[in-house]
C-alpha cells in the first residue's frame, strides 16, 4: 500500500484540488494522511470530507515526520498541498520506483501557469536535478518525494531543526547511502503561489542561495534567506514572560521558549533570584523582580522557614514587583503573559485584564489524576494550594512531562515533551567514569560525606566551590563545563528537579534520585523514573543502595534506549497558537470597550 503524506496549514483553497486529482488516479490502493498544523480555516474539514486519516502537524518537517508515524503503507509519498496528480501518476510513480529498485526518488514538475519563464524556469530545475542525480541528490522543494517507510525510518525522518531546505536535506542524506533517481515519467503539477509572492527575481536568488550553499555542505536557515512559508504574521505580539527565580529549571526552559518567541515577536522578560542573572547574561530587556525562595535544611523542604520568610518580605516585595511590573506593562502594552510559575505575573494578569497563559511543568500536580502513595497525599494537598495560589485561571496550561498522566480538564490543558536546550540537544554522549553529581541546595553535607566513602569519581555541582576532595570534584556552575562533564558522565545522581532529570533521559543517563522532602513535584517525577525503568528513587543515598545501582546501569540505559524527543517543535507549535489565539481575543475585547468609550465621548 502507498501511504501519501500532506502537511498543511490554512489550505482550504488549494487543498480540495490535489486531493481530487489523487481521488481520480485508477491506482487506488493508498491511503491519504493530511497533518495539520492547526488551520484555522476549513483546511481539516476539506480533509475528513474527502476521507482522509487527520494528524496533527506542525512545520513541514513535522508534519511530515508525524504523517509517517501512522503511515500504514510500505511507501511514502510526501507532498505538498498545493500540488496537483496529472493523469496515471501514481501508477507511473510507482512502477518506475519499483523498475529500477529505488529506495527514494523524487519527480519533475510542471507549473500551473501560461508564461513562458515559468515554464522555463521549471525545466532548468527539472535539467539541473536530472544532471546531478549521480553525484548530489537534490529536490527543488517537496513535490512528489517517494520512499519507503523502512528506509524513512532509518533515516529518522526530516531533521525538524532546519526552518529552511528540509526537504533537500532528506533527500541527500537518504541519496548518500541508498539507490536514488529523478522519476522520469511522473509529472507533478504545481502552483506558483511562491513565485507570485516573492517574484520570479527574488525566488530564483533565494534558491539559487540555498543550493549554492547545500552543494558547499552547509546549512541555512529561512531567516538568513529572508523567506517565509506564509504563517508569520505581519504585527509582531507583544509578549511579557514572567519566570520563576526558584532553582535553575524554570530559566532554562524559559530560556529556549523565549529564543523561540523572539524570531517573531518582541519579549519583555521579568524573572528573580538565579533566574534573572542566567536570562539576562542571554537576552535584553530582562527585569528584576524580588520572590520568594524556598528555605532547605539537609535535603528537607523547610516549609515553616520558608512562610515566614516569606510573610517578613511579602509587603515590600509586593509593593516593588507590582508596581515595577505595573509600570512596564503599561509602557510595553502586552498582547499576553506567559508565565512559567512565577506568581506576580498572574496577578498582572487580573489587574489589566492581559490574557495569562501557563507554561512550566509544575502543573502536572494540580491538572492531572497522580497515583500517589498514601503518605505524599497531605504534602501533594498543600503544594496544590501552593501552585493555585501562584497561578490561577490562566487561558491555558502547556505543561511539560515525561510521563504523561490523564488530564483533569482536557479543554484547558495540554501535556508536551520536556523543553530541552539546543547544547543539550547537540551534545553527543559517551560513557565515561565519573558520575554527575547535583544538588539544588549546598545544605545537604551528609550526601557528600557517602559520596567520599564510595569507590568512584564524582563531579559535583551545586556547592558554589572549585575543590579536588579525593574522588569528588567540586565545580562551580560553568556551563560549557557542565554540558562537558554532563556529556560523559556514566550516571546522575540528582534531587527530583526536572530539567536536570529530563535532559538526563535524552543524553540516555541513567538516574540516582533522591528528591527534596517535602516536595511533591520532586517525589512524582523521582517514582516516576523508577517505574519507566530509567533509573531509581531513593529517600537517602547510602554506600549499599549506590553499588546497587551502578550494578544495573545496562539495564537502564535499555529503557532509556525508548526516550524519543521532538526537538521542542510541538510545544513551540503549541506556544504560537496559543498567543495567536488569546491575543486575538484580547485584541477584539479592547477594541470593543475603546470603541464604547469613543461612542459615550462622540455623544456628549
Amino acid at each position: 500500500m502507498l501511504s501519501i503524506i500532506i502537511p498543511t496549514y490554512n489550505e482550504e483553497c488549494y487543498l480540495p484540488k490535489l486531493l481530487q486529482s489523487i481521488k481520480d488516479q485508477n491506482f487506488k490502493d493508498y491511503e491519504i494522511i493530511v497533518a495539520d498544523a492547526k488551520s484555522t480555516d476549513k483546511t481539516r474539514e476539506i480533509a475528513e470530507s474527502f476521507g482522509c486519516k487527520v494528524v496533527d502537524g506542525g512545520s513541514p518537517a513535522v508534519g511530515r515526520n508525524k504523517g509517517a508515524e501512522v503511515a500504514e503503507g510500505e511507501y511514502l509519498l510526501f507532498l505538498d498541498s498545493d500540488a496537483i496528480l496529472t493523469e496515471g501518476y501514481l501508477e507511473s510513480a510507482l512502477n518506475e520506483f519499483i523498475e529500477n529498485d529505488l529506495d527514494i526518488g523524487i519527480t519533475q514538475l510542471v507549473p500551473i501557469s501560461d508564461s513562458k519563464k515559468d515554464k522555463i524556469l521549471h525545466d532548468f530545475a527539472n535539467f539541473f536535478m536530472k544532471l546531478v542525480e549521480s553525484i548530489k541528490p537534490h529536490g527543488a522543494g517537496c513535490y512528489g518525494i517517494l520512499t519507503k517507510k523502512d528506509i524513512h525510518e532509518e533515516a529518522e525522518g526530516f531533521n525538524e531543526c532546519l526552518d529552511f531546505g528540509e526537504d533537500s536535506d532528506y533527500i541527500e542524506r537518504i541519496g548518500k547511502i541508498h539507490s536514488f533517481k529523478v522519476l522520469r515519467d511522473p509529472k507533478l503539477l504545481i502552483s506558483t503561489r511562491r513565485l507570485e509572492k516573492e517574484g520570479l527575481k527574488s525566488l530564483a536568488l533565494i534558491y539559487a542561495k540555498s543550493t549554492l550553499y547545500d552543494f558547499m555542505g552547509k546549512k541555512i536557515t529561512a531567516g538568513e534567506l529572508n523567506y517565509t512559508f506564509g504563517h508569520s504574521k505581519e504585527k509582531k505580539k507583544k509578549i511579557l514572560y514572567s519566570v520563576c527565580g526558584e532553582g535553575m529549571g524554570h530559566a532554562i526552559r524559559s530560556s529556549v521558549m523565549i529564543k523561540h518567541l523572539l524570531k517573531e515577536n518582541d519579549v519583555v522578560i521579568f524573572a528573580g533570584g538565579r533566574a534573572f542573572k542566567y536570562l539576562s547574561e542571554k537576552f535584553d530587556d530582562v527585569y528584576y523582580i524580588e520572590g520568594p525562595n524556598t528555605v532547605y535544611s539537609g535535603n528537607n523542604a523547610q516549609y515553616k522557614s520558608t512562610f515566614f520568610s516569606v510573610v517578613k518580605d511579602l509587603p515590600k516585595s509586593l509593593k516593588f514587583n507590582i508596581k515595577l511590573l505595573y509600570n512596564i506593562a503599561r509602557a510595553f502594552k502586552p498582547d499576553i503573559i506567559v508565565s512559567d510559575f512565577e506568581a506576580f505575573s498572574n496577578i498582572l494578569s487580573k489587574l489589566l485584564g492581559i490574557p495569562l497563559i501557563s507554561l512550566d511543568n509544575i502543573h502536572v500536580i494540580t491538572q492531572c489524576k497522580l497515583d500517589l502513595p498514601e503518605r505524599y497525599l497531605s504534602e501533594k494537598i498543600v503544594a496544590g494550594g501552593v501552585i493555585r495560589l501562584f497561578i490561577n485561571r490562566p487561558k491555558c496550561y502547556l505543561i511539560t512531562t515525561f510521563f504523561y498522566p490523564e488530564i483533569k480538564n482536557k479543554e484547558k490543558v495540554e501535556l508536551f515533551p520536556p523543553v530541552l536546550r539546543e547544547e543539550i540537544l547537540n551534545l553527543n554522549p559517551v560513557n565515561g567514569n565519573h558520575v554527575l553529581v547535583y544538588q539544588t541546595s549546598d545544605s545537604n553535607l551528609e550526601l557528600i560525606s557517602t559520596l567520599k566513602s564510595i569507590n568512584e569519581e564524582f563531579v559535583i555541582y551545586g556547592f558554589n566551590m572549585e575543590k579536588e576532595d579525593g574522588n569528588l570534584h567540586f565545580r562551580k556552575f560553568n556551563e560549557n563545563q557542565f554540558f562537558k562533564d554532563f556529556e560523559s558522565c556514566k550516571a546522575v545522581v540528582s534531587n527530583g528537579g526536572f530539567t536536570l532529570i529530563s535532559e538526563s533521559m535524552y543524553l540516555k543517563k541513567p538516574i540516582f534520585c533522591i528528591p527534596v522532602k517535602k516536595q511533591p513535584e520532586q517525589t512524582v517525577n523521582a517514582m516516576y523514573i523508577e517505574k519507566l525503568g530509567y533509573g531509581e528513587f531513593h529517600e537517602l543515598l547510602t554506600k549499599e543502595n549506590f553499588e546497587n545501582f551502578l550494578d544495573k546501569l545496562d539495564v537502564y540505559r535499555e529503557s532509556l534506549s525508548s526516550f524519543k524527543h521532538d526537538r521542542n517543535q510541538e510545544i513551540f507549535q503549541a506556544l504560537n497558537d496559543a498567543i495567536e489565539k488569546y491575543s486575538k481575543e484580547y485584541s477584539q475585547a479592547t477594541y470593543k470597550i475603546v470603541n464604547l468609550i469613543e461612542s459615550r465621548e462622540n455623544a456628549k
